[in-house]
């Protein structure tokens, strides 16, 4: 069967980023996964502390230790290894990082833009970390290198947002993802599947919400228990049950559906520190997950942006 959608060069039937980055860069882009040391309002005690149930050291676990400039030295070395002169977006994960004032948000990103082998940047923070004059700092940047900032709104729903512990509503989402389209900056948006108390419809609208606001990007992440967290106590005390890969795969099918087809799905599944995984452990076959979603489109002829006039 011919692939209906068009934002695709194999037989995907959504929006990967690996497209993507080949049309955008004319070539394949790898990820330099940076740690700036930033920590995070939600862990510093400036809204809470702990971060939010599922927080495991503020995704850090993929990152080294070192100097911004020496990690990304070691982060292309590594690269390159099996790509000589490959380039890559310098990736800033780990915890909060715009969560400081713009001389030191100067100090880390401006030098990027002459470094050799980075493409662009991708600067993860939260939607309450967004002042004015960082706003302004961020359009700044986006004006120089391919800048993308991505934002964590794991659920739509008010009563989802308060027990996961993230410190802040919806419409103080809403109004940073806003501001940061206002000035044209490039945005991807994290969503999460499985969250505790949620069922399949509740991450569907989640998905449709998302939809409405146009993003650049998403990534759509399963929830991982992961050992050490407030999430593992509530998993051990049966107060949920983590998705089963049917569940899970169905769900990104009819969320997929739902988003524009323009939109980039930069992850669809997600990793988790294998070391330290405690549930749900089908996740960490990751061929099987990519499989399975690719196999359920095609036999329901399903394809990213199916129902995205519809939606709207």
């Amino acid at each position: 069967m011919k692939n209906p959608f068009k934002y695709s060069f194999d037989n995907k039937r959504y929006h990967t980023l690996a497209y993507h980055n080949k049309v955008t860069f004319g070539e394949k882009i790898f990820k330099a996964v940076i740690d700036a040391g930033f920590t995070c309002p939600n862990k510093d005690g400036s809204c809470g502390k702990g971060g939010c149930i599922f927080c495991d050291g503020g995704s850090g676990y993929f990152t080294d230790n070192g100097t911004v400039s020496g990690q990304i030295e070691k982060e292309l070395t590594r690269i390159r290894k099996k790509t000589p002169d490959a380039r890559a977006i310098a990736y800033f994960q780990a915890n909060t990082n715009t969560y400081a004032d713009v001389q030191k948000l100067r100090e880390i990103y401006t030098p990027l833009l002459s470094f050799d082998g980075i493409a662009g940047i991708s600067i993860a923070t939260r939607a309450d970390c967004l002042s004015e004059e960082i706003l302004n700092f961020l359009q700044e940047l986006s004006e120089k290198t391919y800048l993308t900032v991505e934002l964590g709104m794991q659920s739509v729903h008010e009563r989802t947002i308060e027990f996961i512990g993230r410190g802040y509503s919806h419409q103080i989402f809403l109004k940073g993802y806003t501001e940061l389209k206002k000035r044209g900056i490039r945005v991807c948006l994290h969503i999460i599947n499985g969250l505790p108390g949620e069922n399949c419809v509740d991450m569907i609208e989640t998905a449709r919400q998302t939809a409405l606001l146009l993003p650049d990007a998403v990534k759509i992440q399963l929830l991982h228990v992961i050992r050490g967290t407030k999430l593992e106590k509530l998993y051990d005390e049966k107060v949920f049950n983590t998705m089963t890969m049917e569940s899970y795969i169905n769900t990104v099918v009819s969320q997929l559906e739902l988003l524009p087809p323009e939109t980039v799905i930069e992850r669809i599944t997600g990793d988790g520190d294998r070391k330290k995984l405690v549930a749900p452990l089908w996740s960490t076959n990751k061929i099987a997950v990519l499989g399975g979603i690719d196999k359920c489109q095609a036999e329901k002829n399903s394809f990213q942006g199916k129902f995205f006039m519809k939606n709207t």
